[in-house]
């Protein structure tokens, strides 16, 4: 369970990344999860070396 475990990624990433998706921008994801760009920009980060 505990591998299972780590492979889930981070909820704020994936929130993250589905408002990069759905938006098409960082701007616009980091202005609707009140985040910064830079912020936005380190969640989609996690989830690239994650996945790959």
């Amino acid at each position: 369970m505990n591998v299972q475990r780590r492979l889930l990624p981070n909820t704020a990433a994936l929130a993250a990344f589905e408002a990069v998706a759905r938006l098409g921008s960082f701007t616009a994801a980091a202005r609707e999860l009140d985040l910064t760009q830079g912020a936005v920009s380190r969640q989609i980060n996690l989830l690239e070396e994650q996945f790959g």
